[in-house]
């Protein structure tokens, strides 16, 4: 019997696909406008849990300019840098070389960042409102003012005070003028073999126009004349960028290669006349925009971005002090560049470059070489034995970032117990062995999870390596969220144990999973096999990676949900606590303070009476000692040796026998990091690690250690010498000598 079915014609085909293709398209276009609506919703979930939240003494208004400028105390830190680059009694040469360089690239990277996002905003329109109460235009006319007193002084404290001491050093960095005869001589040959091959010399005249000019990189403007003609012609001569800054003519003899291309000008201009020629440098837009909401593939949006952000507008101009003024107009006019951010510069530009002179084999002239300590994990017991047993609180770099966190992750790649290892990557290094064992595992069969931020400032061209790489590998590779950056540190191991059950490993961080920057960086972990916590961590990676919409957890506060509403209850909490008349305290450490919610919880904390530690490296935009605001409130940074990046906030009132509640994590308090972001914070139970944390800060607080204080008016004041004129404690220092004699996890 024939059957009756109606076979499908190319035709019939054809309008299926379409209905399917239409269908699609609706469905997309759905979940767009629902994802709109969602965020809408979520918006305004923040804005209503922003009214609601830090209820003790609502009533009583707050008053207006209770904030400081969020640029001015940016600027204050890059300060606070710089000051110690001016310390030679106490920082060592070559640290000092180092702080100066540390400082250019901040100031880089403010201008970059932080004015080019002001400049951009005023000139599209968009709101630029500042919670200081100060107009836009007059915050980028404080900023620049600042901006160009520091650079001044930057440049000063380099020519006058480290240029001498180097030399005194037998270290010397010298101009074309003043090399011998013989080492001209081996520059040149240089200059033909390895320079002038790589060298694009480029005049302006009606046949070639201004050329572009990227950020950050050295030029030469030259002005070049014909000699038959007598016609004078503007050229620019890029300095590339890929070969040393300073160029070695001898055992600790250096010199700028500008002053070598400059030197030879005549073998790029032939037959012309060398009239003047000058140093500049321009910096741009280096921030990423990405509109995220219409972007399919992140990966590829992101790498036209950063294609693009070489091309972006010119927000500063600087050159050498020496420049003629028609010169620099042209390049003002070409540029387009803001007057008030035109900075004349005594001496070398880009003194980011010094770091190379920082590196210098002269131990005598560094800070005393500092190992580690080892011990956090006993050597001869496995992992696993031990965190089964016990949590494990680590504290780099005085703690091993090798010896505890990375052996985690090694030894459960090598495991073969070990059924899944998820992470979070923001960034990482580029021979990262944390990476390599997350391949092994992947390849020996393991699921591995890795949720790369490829979003990190700084390190987007080489996360977009290590995903594609991870990928290859076969792990499972997520890139976050839409409109969000993963910024929490954490990983998950899950292991069979030997009767047959699973258990999870955890560790959660306050920096990144970085080997070298983890023995600059200072950073706590929390290494814990927590039935509570490894639950946690798994909705939260779940969340991650797929649809979960949980936002509660038991021992975790996760932004953009938890965050501010789980710190401002608790420090509501201690301002009740302090009106019944009951002890209270507040404690936080943190890189930046200036989530306006916040700070109005904690000053509402002041008035009722609690006593308010805050250590903040960065930014800073509380008032303390504002008599009833703020009496309470007391602030120090800690600048040094190592960059202070934990994070953690504690309170109660504090005893060794009840150390309150101390939280730890990724999250500072910014809009970002509270909005923007999916951050972590961990409740840490085990009394001994609090009371561990707590005390941290008590020294950071205590008049004995060296330290910056926070005035009213936003200034900081450094407090590193006694009464006598003596050094007061250096804290780092100390927490360094009271590792070497540390046993196993004590």
């Amino acid at each position: 019997m024939e059957s009756s079915t109606r076979r499908p014609t190319p035709a019939s085909r054809a309008a299926a696909a379409e209905r399917d293709r239409l269908e699609t398209e609706q469905r997309a276009r759905k979940h767009r406008q629902d994802a709109a609506r969602a965020r809408s919703r979520a918006a305004l979930r923040e804005q209503q849990t922003a009214e609601k939240v830090a209820p003790v003494m609502r009533d009583e208004a707050l008053p207006a300019g209770r904030y400081l400028d969020r640029e001015d105390s940016w600027l204050r830190f890059a300060q606070r840098v710089l000051e110690l680059a001016e310390d030679p009694p106490n920082v060592p040469l070559l640290e000092r070389c180092r702080f100066t360089a540390i400082f250019a690239s901040a100031l880089d990277e403010f201008f970059g960042v932080r004015i080019a996002g002001r400049i951009r905003r005023m000139a599209t329109g968009l709101p630029v409102e500042a919670a200081s109460g100060l107009s836009p235009s007059q915050i980028l006319e404080n900023a620049l003012e600042l901006a160009r007193e520091l650079s001044a002084r930057h440049a000063r404290n380099f020519s006058e005070q480290i240029m001498p001491d180097l030399t005194a050093e037998g270290i010397d960095i010298l101009r074309w003028k003043e090399l011998i005869p013989e080492e001209q001589s081996r520059l040149e040959r240089l200059f033909k073999e390895r320079i002038y091959p790589v060298l694009t010399p480029l005049a302006v005249d009606p046949a070639h126009p201004f050329p572009f000019i990227s950020g950050l990189t050295l030029s030469l403007a030259v002005t070049i004349a014909d000699p038959e003609t007598g016609q004078t012609i503007f050229a620019r001569v890029k300095v590339p960028p890929l070969l040393p800054r300073f160029l070695s003519v001898g055992p600790n003899r250096f010199v700028p290669l500008e002053d070598v291309i400059a030197a030879h000008l005549d073998q790029l201009f032939v037959g012309l006349d060398i009239l003047e020629h000058h140093v500049f440098r321009v910096t741009r837009i280096s921030d990423l925009e990405i509109d995220e909401d219409v972007t399919e593939n992140l990966l590829q949006s992101l790498e036209r971005e950063l294609m693009k952000r070489r091309f972006e507008p010119a927000v500063r101009l600087e050159v050498e002090e020496s420049i003629s003024e028609d010169v620099l107009e042209r390049l003002i006019t070409e540029l387009d560049v803001d007057r008030r951010a035109v900075y004349r510069v005594p001496g070398l530009l880009d003194l980011s470059g010094l770091a190379s002179i920082a590196d210098l084999d002269f131990r005598n002239l560094k800070y005393p070489t500092f190992v580690p300590s080892e011990t956090a994990l006993p050597g001869d017991v496995s992992v696993f034995s031990t965190l089964s047993d016990h949590d494990v609180l680590v504290h780099h770099p005085y703690d091993s970032f090798t010896a505890s966190v990375q052996r985690l992750i090694v030894s459960a790649a090598a495991d073969p117990r070990v059924l899944a290892i998820k992470q979070t990557l923001y960034r990482t290094s580029g021979d990262s062995e944390i990476v390599d064992a997350l391949i092994d595992a992947a390849e020996a069969g393991k699921q591995v999870v890795v949720v790369v931020e490829i979003k990190a400032r700084g390190d987007e061209r080489a996360n977009i390596g290590w995903a594609r790489k991870l990928e290859e590998a076969g792990c499972h590779v997520v890139y976050g969220f839409v409109g969000l950056k993963t910024h929490c540190k954490m990983a998950l191991v899950v292991r069979e144990e030997s009767d047959g059950s699973l258990r999870r490993f955890c560790h959660i961080g306050t920096g990144n999973y970085h080997p070298k920057t983890a023995r600059l960086y200072e950073d706590y972990g929390l290494l814990t096999a927590d039935r509570t916590v490894g639950e946690d961590i798994t909705d939260l990676f779940n969340h991650l990676t797929g649809f979960s919409r949980r936002t509660e957890y038991s021992r975790l506060l996760v932004s953009p949900a938890g965050v501010r509403t789980g710190l401002i209850e608790r420090i509501d909490a201690q301002a009740a606590l302090a009106m019944a008349g009951e002890p209270a305290r507040i404690q936080m450490k943190c890189n930046a303070l200036i989530d306006e919610a916040t700070i109005d919880a904690l000053y509402r904390a002041s008035m009722a009476g609690v006593p308010i530690d805050l250590w903040v490296r960065g930014i800073c935009s509380i008032r303390p000692g504002v008599p009833g605001l703020s009496e309470t409130v007391r602030v120090r940074s800690i600048v040094g040796r190592f960059l202070e990046h934990s994070r953690v906030y504690a309170f109660g009132a504090s005893s060794d026998a009840a150390p309150g509640e101390v939280w730890i994590g990724s999250a500072d308090m910014m809009h970002r990091n509270l909005d923007r972001r999916v951050e972590l914070l961990v409740r840490v139970t085990d009394p001994a690690h609090r009371l561990q944390l707590r005390q941290l800060i008590d020294m950071a607080m205590d008049p004995r250690i060296a330290s910056w204080w926070l005035a009213t008016d936003g200034t900081w004041t450094r407090h590193h010498l006694d009464a006598d004129g003596n050094p007061l404690t250096d804290l780092q220092d100390l927490l360094v000598k009271a590792r070497r004699g540390r046993g196993a996890d004590g």
